[in-house]
């Protein structure tokens, strides 16, 4: 890498430690209940909806209000886009969303997907941004992170019967976490230059003469818990490539940090609830160890260019490279290593966000997004989903070390039986069974192969790429495919929530079975998983069972496409 890129890459690590490290104070205070004051905010609340605060449940009961409080969720937005030519707050008067569509974008929205198969600033009214998407992302936001926070209390409480209350978590949550952060993100991208305004959209003449509409609307909003919440729908279709919803390096820096700051403080929050920080602090090493070693071959593989393209005046049969680098699909504004960075952060995460195109990245460059998918977004990955899903590979990593040693395996004193085992299976191989099938299922069908714009590899890959991100909750896509169709609107539409709540179910059925267990005390032959040893486990294991899933399937698109392209 450029020196340049090495620097930033610091300085973004850099800072996001001293932003995460008082966050997690503040979200541990908020979850523990320590914040005083919104106990008192919160009673009339509670007496409003008949929830006792202090009447706590098991993993079943948590993991049915959860059920039920998303699907309700699906529902709303459905209803909101089917009817929005009705609605208030329509300056543009656009009608209906096509029912799959909106099927679709409904459950995008909740499963913190956010895959957006339409044009946001030409499909939705302000009301249906607002009402349905922008509180959508506040509450899958939401739960993922109890869903984390459920399952460290598995590991913290012992011979308990009870995970929380699903109710007081997801409150607590979206009013002292995530609505607080969200109002000041929001202040500084409207200072910024981010589009905030209810406006018609306004009319201009081009240069060229001919006219067009300036989209307006309440972008900077929308866009604050977008990043924050791992969540990456743009009011633009452009997403953050757009102006006005990222204007400069600044707004670009805060996107990335946003995006990162909360999943990195939930690992000191982790350590902070089970009484011991180096466990926070080794779970945050693995992350940024996978993170760096993917983000350094994206970024030498986009400026080391596309090998097609060659300098004007060198010989076309050199073997010369792109000059300056792959720039195809990315912002002046922002450039290679900006644009780079943002690929491998949107997609470490559980976001969906993009400041690029990624079906422009060079074939090795594109692979690095998709394959950070799909390891299950455990690089830090979305809001809460990426540290319980870290947590699982932690458990499956003392289970081989346990099996090596011929030890029962412990992880925070609490012995790994069958029962989490098979829970750890379901929730690691239910979206690879998605994403393969689903691609299997798009490439043998007739509807599936429509939608492809690109033939060959390429072709494959950005069907490989969209139900990856789909399974996996990320949102974004190469954008080669034709994906608004029927077909894919319902395949991966059925592919979120499943890859969703498919985790979630057996995540809590996990957290409920580890909280009914003693804790066992520490002995001389019990495996510290505080330990730069135990790091090295936890990286291994996620590569390896993350990626071995996915190996043939990489073989066909991305690594084929790069050895044809390397070999002219």
């Amino acid at each position: 890498m450029t020196a340049a890129a090495w620097i930033q890459l610091a300085v973004f690590l850099g800072l996001l430690l001293v932003l995460a490290w008082p966050l997690a104070g503040a979200i541990d205070a908020v979850m523990e209940g320590r914040f005083r004051l919104g106990h008192k905010l919160e009673a009339p609340l509670w007496r409003l909806a008949g929830v006792d605060p202090l009447q706590e449940s098991g993993w079943a009961r948590y993991a049915l209000g959860l059920l039920v409080f998303n699907g309700l969720g699906v529902l709303a937005v459905y209803a909101l886009q089917r009817l929005q030519g009705g609605l208030p707050w329509n300056p543009q008067g656009f009608g209906a969303v096509t029912p799959d569509s909106a099927f679709n974008t409904a459950i995008s929205f909740v499963t913190n997907t956010n895959w957006q198969g339409y044009g946001g600033e030409f499909t939705m009214s302000y009301l249906t941004q607002m009402l349905g998407l922008t509180v959508q992302n506040f509450l899958s936001a939401a739960t993922g992170i109890v869903v984390m926070i459920a399952l460290v209390r598995g590991f913290a409480r012992h011979s308990a019967q009870a995970i929380g209350n699903v109710w007081v978590d997801l409150t607590r949550v979206t009013l002292w976490v995530l609505l607080p952060l969200s109002l000041v993100l929001a202040l500084a991208f409207a200072g910024l230059g981010v589009a905030q305004n209810l406006s018609p959209y306004v009319s201009a003449v081009g240069l060229e003469g001919a006219k067009t509409d300036i989209a307006m609307g309440p972008v900077a909003s929308q866009l604050a818990i977008k990043v924050l919440g791992t969540n990456g729908g743009g009011f633009f279709n452009a997403n953050s490539a757009h102006p006005f919803e990222n204007p400069n390096a600044i707004s670009n820096l805060l996107q990335m940090l946003a995006i990162f700051v909360i999943p990195a403080a939930l690992c000191f929050v982790f350590g902070r609830m089970v009484d011991d920080r180096r466990q926070g602090w080794a779970v945050l090493a693995a992350m940024t160890v996978l993170f760096v070693a993917f983000a350094i071959p994206a970024a030498l593989a986009e400026q080391q260019g596309n090998p097609a393209l060659t300098a004007l005046g060198v010989d076309q049969t050199a073997s010369a490279t792109q000059p300056g680098g792959n720039m195809e699909g990315k912002e002046a504004r922002f450039g290679i290593n900006a644009s780079t960075l943002f690929a491998v952060i949107t997609t470490a995460a559980s976001c969906g966000a993009v400041n690029a195109m990624h079906d422009s990245f060079t074939p090795l460059g594109g692979a690095v997004p998709l394959v950070l998918i799909q390891l299950g977004e455990v690089v830090f990955g979305g809001v809460g989903a990426g540290l319980y899903g870290m947590l699982v590979f932690a458990i499956l990593a003392v289970f081989i070390a346990g099996l090596m040693i011929g030890r029962t395996p412990e992880y925070l004193g609490k012995k790994i039986e069958a029962r989490e085992m098979k829970m750890v299976s379901i929730a690691i191989l239910v979206t690879p069974l998605l994403v393969l099938l689903g691609t299997a299922v798009a490439v043998s069908t007739e509807a599936g192969r429509a939608g492809i714009l690109n033939p060959g590899p390429h072709g494959f890959s950005e069907i490989l790429y969209a139900l990856s991100s789909a399974a996996n909750n990320n949102g974004s896509a190469f954008a080669g495919l034709s994906a608004n169709t029927p077909f894919y609107n319902v395949l991966l539409a059925v592919a979120m929530w499943f890859g969703r709540f498919g985790v979630i179910v057996p995540v809590l059925a996990m957290a409920g079975s580890l909280a009914t267990k003693k804790r066992a005390a520490a002995t001389p032959g019990t495996l510290p998983t505080h330990s730069p040893l135990f790091v090295a486990l936890l990286v291994g294991t996620v590569l390896l069972v993350g990626l071995l899933n996915y190996v043939p399937a990489l073989a066909l698109g991305p690594v084929v496409e790069h050895l044809m392209l390397w070999s002219r």
